[in-house]
């Protein structure tokens, strides 16, 4: 059998984000307020000549690591504005400050969103730093409702501000006057209106004398490459660090193109993380130890291998095909069918099917019926599919009940995109050559070097089979940064996927490690 034709690539690219994602339905948690909340309520208008900025004010507290931390909660929109002043957008946001800070200059605020493209933020919100989260079952579906909600200890309160944006066409953030959501679909439609929301935020809040960070999950990273080099070599902007979480800054390294194999070679120890999880295969008790055996083989005989073409030798192939089978999982005969390149969808369709069972993609530890065992690729996401209905019934109770926002309207968890394509052209792309895949390396290195303070931290799952790790490795070892700002970029890893908060142990290891970052990177910039 010949190598079975990949998805199209617009199909993966859109596919291979979170979050929380265009692809995925998203909801989230509520947050109860404290017994002395007051509501300040102002009921938003859909319509365009209503196109006036909404808030609604609560006031909460929180006990995070023994200390009790009061804080005020505003949930509203900030209006964008063409060159001619006219109204083109209503972007929604959840604020979170803490009211006992008499000196902001002193106090950082952290903006967050999730990716997609299309994906509203209630993920990041309500499950990794907002001060209320969704309680999931891990590695597995969450039950139906009622769903339980409560105090996030590992919320980033203690440390900063929060702002949780919802791009454009998702959540309560939409069109204006002659716009269209669809204007905003874009890369550099996307990132002209973050920084025009940023700006207006810390305009109206009196935050530019604030340290400042950019916190973006999935496509949230290539939206915060581009958004951090824009904010600073356009806005004037110097940021004080910017945390990437489950990162794709060249969608090239997660695209199986035809005749490109970057992308078969960098899945290669995620898929070995998620063989020896679901224990298709022996694997020995030193997980990293095998993890890095498989980035090794990858690198040498199976790079060398996939390089040769067709003009591999039979022995060479079946060589390689039986190490690829000893870090995969999958059944020698098997690779050697798919021509020792087997897709992501072809293989959460192959690790389990003897089980029946489809693998997770955002998260690889979470497994779900197989619709079709005859089918080639996978159908769905059974990760997605286990939380969706949990954060989406949480957020929409939270933001109405507790935070006094949005009753009468629709909450978007995804944008509907309807026919209309994101647009993935980029200004701001260097290199010589013809157009490639969409690529915002160079923004990043362009905003490490006009701002040789910043600082930059990758979050990468383990099992993350959407952005994969040793990919995220191999994006950071071809920046070509300049000496002494390598060290500028830090990885952390967790044994979790794509979402680490869903997992208990990498939720608190996440909040410490990004927490620390925070800390450290302004004590490194005073």
């Amino acid at each position: 059998m010949k190598r079975a034709k990949s998805p199209s690539t617009i199909a993966i690219l859109l596919g291979a984000f979170f979050f929380l994602f265009a692809s995925f339905v998203t909801r989230t948690n509520a947050q109860e307020p404290s017994s002395e909340s007051k509501a300040q309520q102002s009921k938003p208008s859909m319509q365009d000549e209503d196109a006036k900025e909404q808030s609604s004010v609560t006031e909460h507290s929180i006990r995070i690591g023994g200390e009790t931390i009061p804080y005020k909660a505003t949930a509203g929109t900030i209006i964008l504005k063409d060159d001619k002043g006219e109204p083109t957008g209503s972007m929604f946001y959840v604020a979170y400050t803490r009211s006992d800070v008499q000196d902001l200059s002193r106090r950082p605020v952290a903006f967050f969103y999730n990716g997609g493209p299309g994906s509203a933020t209630m993920w990041l919100h309500m499950g990794a730093y907002g001060p209320k989260r969704i309680v999931t079952t891990d590695a597995a579906p969450t039950p139906p409702a009622p769903y339980k909600l409560v105090d996030n200890e590992d919320s980033l309160l203690d440390v900063t501000d929060e702002v949780f944006i919802d791009a454009m066409g998702t959540g309560f953030s939409h069109a204006l006057g002659k716009a269209q959501d669809k204007d905003f679909w874009g890369v550099d439609e996307d990132v002209r209106a973050f920084a025009q929301f940023i700006m207006t935020y810390v305009t109206e809040n009196s935050r530019w004398n604030s340290p400042k960070f950019l916190i973006g999950e999935s496509y949230g990273t290539f939206r915060s490459a581009a958004l951090g080099n824009y904010l600073q070599s356009r806005d004037n902007m110097d940021l004080n660090g910017i945390v990437l979480m489950s990162s794709v800054l060249d969608l090239g390294t997660i695209s199986f193109y035809p005749g490109e194999d970057l992308a078969y070679i960098l899945y290669v120890p995620s898929y070995a993380a998620t063989a020896c999880y679901h224990k298709v295969m022996s694997c020995p008790a030193d997980l990293n130890g095998f993890l890095q055996q498989a980035r090794q083989f990858a690198m040498t005989d199976y790079s060398n291998a996939l390089l040769q073409g067709d003009r591999l030798s039979q022995s060479d192939r079946d060589s390689v095909a039986e190490k690829l089978s000893h870090f995969t999982g999958l059944s020698k005969d098997y690779i050697l069918k798919a021509d020792l390149r087997v897709t992501l969808p072809q293989f959460m369709q192959e690790l389990q099917l003897a089980k029946g069972m489809t693998t997770g993609r955002l998260d690889s530890r979470f497994s779900g019926y197989t619709i079709d065992p005859l089918a080639e690729f996978a159908f769905g996401d059974p990760q997605s599919s286990a939380i969706s209905g949990a954060y989406t019934a949480a957020f929409n109770e939270y933001i109405r009940k507790d935070l006094k926002f949005g009753q009468g309207m629709t909450y978007k968890p995804s944008a509907n995109f309807a026919g209309a394509s994101w647009d993935w052209k980029h200004s701001g792309r260097g290199g010589y050559g013809f157009p490639g895949a969409p690529n915002v390396e160079p923004d990043l290195v362009q905003a490490l070097v006009d701002n040789p303070n910043l600082r930059v931290e990758v979050e990468n799952g383990i099992y993350d089979l959407a952005t994969p790790f040793f990919e995220t490795e191999y994006t950071m070892d071809h920046l070509d940064l300049p000496a002494a700002l390598r060290s500028h970029i830090t990885l952390k890893y967790y044994d979790a996927g794509h979402m680490m908060y869903v997992n208990d142990a990498a939720h608190a290891k996440l909040k410490a490690n990004v927490a620390a970052f925070i800390e450290n990177t302004l004590k490194e910039q005073q």
